[in-house]
């Protein structure tokens, strides 16, 4: 007994020895490694240690999220945003206690204005479809305030736009393409869709990167095809087209885009037939003629002279002329991938165009018209409440429904390597994202946030959302006094030259 464990002893020692060996020779390899080469300073003057500062910088992400960074402090999302996030898609309690921990006279917060004799349930109106596309052959009664935001297939697995697509049938909300074209993970669900026309045309494009009017129809019969959105920038990177890494484009991307795979696919930074403000109405009344569909455009605004522009071209041809929604995306606005120089410093955020670009349409009577459809980090009640208020009939979230999925904010979306499986095309770890469990999840988080803005719909004593007006919301100032938004943004008179000319909604 006693041999072999003395035995047994020797053995591991021998294993030990052998071991520490190793160890001592990858360490001479590495410090020889680092002496010789000559492109990291910190390496070549610190062998081996040296190495931990980019093994650090790489984990300080981590050790931020979930252990140092206090609930209201991370970029671009912060903990308690998540968590309510993931407590709404689970269908848990809302509630909290003790108060709240969100700091509340920072310049620019918004303050609900809640109303002496609120809104009781019995009162509470149900929100009604909205018209969209009076002129199309095809228009669209829109049933839900809040939908889901562009996000392209190749962007997203295919687990993530099935869930997302079972999830938007299950709340009876709309769910966008993105300009990745459409897949059949779109389709299968029967939801309502909403097909993006991106600068490169996937889905819909000749060769040479133009529009082909046959493929256009073929996607436009499909009945879950509601609205068609042509796509002019985008929040997180104008001035620039969408990028998706050629890792990420497998065959049954590149089948689904037209395109060649496991090349970069990277879109021209504009639709190249469309040079000016005309040039855009002839391409969406092209658009709208072809697919018989409402169809409108996207953009986020940097200046405002080309809004003007468009409202005066609408009215020297015909209210019928005009796009049918103006999605407007917002310079804090999402992706996959961009260049840090646009999507750190280009664009407006919605907290200034929105109001602005709805003022506009009221000036020339177009408010009617043009549907406005707000996108750009809106994941909570709050958020899209203060967009109705704004001026927004509609509002979209790609983000808030990513989280719905299970992302965790790891900031691998153009890596190929995201660990819930929701921007990965790694077959293994898309295992990891069941859409069955996370349409629920989806379809949860819909439900709840739509309820959460009717709570302050009602506490601000209107009895549905779209009833909300710049006077409920009051906007932090400087001086740490709150301004009414309709102080700040007070609705703008008809032009002379264009009263009476006005777009009225037809009687029902």
């Amino acid at each position: 007994m006693g041999d072999s464990i003395l035995g047994i002893l020797s053995t591991l020692t021998y294993l030990f020895v052998f071991v520490l060996g190793l160890i001592c020779l990858l360490i001479v390899a590495v410090f020889i490694l680092d002496v010789t080469q000559t492109g990291d300073a910190v390496r070549r003057n610190y062998p081996v240690i040296g190495r931990f500062r980019a093994i650090f910088s790489e984990l300080g992400e981590f050790f931020r999220q979930y252990f140092f960074a206090m609930d209201r402090e991370e970029m671009p999302f912060n903990r308690a945003e998540r968590d309510w996030v993931y407590r709404a898609a689970k269908d848990m309690d809302d509630t909290i206690a003790f108060g709240s921990t969100k700091h509340l006279t920072p310049p620019g917060t918004p303050i609900f204005v809640n109303c002496p004799f609120p809104t009781l349930e019995i009162d509470a109106a149900p929100t009604q479809p909205m018209i969209i596309g009076p002129f199309a052959r095809m228009p669209y009664a829109a049933p839900s305030f809040f939908n889901i935001s562009g996000m392209s297939f190749g962007a997203l697995s295919a687990p993530a736009i099935r869930a997302l697509s079972h999830g938007a049938k299950m709340a009876g909300v709309w769910m966008n393409t993105g300009e990745g074209a459409v897949s059949p993970y779109h389709l299968e669900s029967g939801c309502d869709v909403i097909f993006q026309i991106g600068t490169a045309k996937y889905g819909v494009r000749n060769d040479d990167g133009s529009l082909n009017d046959d493929k256009l129809r073929e996607v436009a019969a499909f009945p879950q095809i509601r609205m068609i959105e042509v796509k002019m920038s985008q929040g997180a990177k104008p001035g620039k087209g969408g990028i998706l890494p050629g890792a990420k484009v497998t065959e049954e991307i590149a089948a689904v885009r037209g395109i060649p795979q496991g090349k970069d696919s990277i879109s021209p930074n504009r639709h190249p037939e469309v040079n000016d403000i005309d040039d855009l109405l002839d391409f969406i009344g092209h658009v709208r003629e072809i697919s018989g569909k409402p169809t409108g455009i996207k953009a986020v605004i940097g200046d405002y002279d080309w809004i003007e522009i468009l409202c005066q071209k609408i009215h020297h041809r015909g209210p019928e002329s005009a796009p049918d929604f103006f999605t407007l995306d917002s310079g804090d606005g999402g992706t996959g991938a961009a260049p840090m120089a646009l999507m750190d410093n280009v664009g407006l955020c919605l907290s200034e165009s929105l109001p602005a670009l709805s003022d506009i349409f009221h000036k020339y009577g177009l408010r009617d018209r043009i549907r406005i459809i707000a996108s750009g980090k809106r994941i909570t009640p709050a958020e899209v409440a203060w967009a109705l208020c704004a001026g927004a009939d509609f509002v979209n979230s790609a983000r808030g429904f990513m989280f719905s999925l299970g992302c965790i904010q790891a900031l691998k979306c153009n890596k190929n390597t995201c660990p819930t499986g929701i921007t990965t095309h790694d077959p293994r770890l898309q295992k990891g994202l069941n859409p069955e469990d996370k349409k629920v999840k989806v379809a949860n988080y819909a439900r709840n946030l739509i309820h959460q803005v009717e709570v302050i719909a009602h506490s601000c004593g209107v009895d549905e959302p779209r009833k909300l007006r710049r006077k409920h919301v009051r906007i932090v100032q400087d001086d740490g006094r709150s301004v009414p938004l309709n102080i700040l943004y007070p609705r703008p008179d008809i032009l002379p030259e264009y009263a009476g000319r006005e777009y009225r909604v037809p009687a029902a």
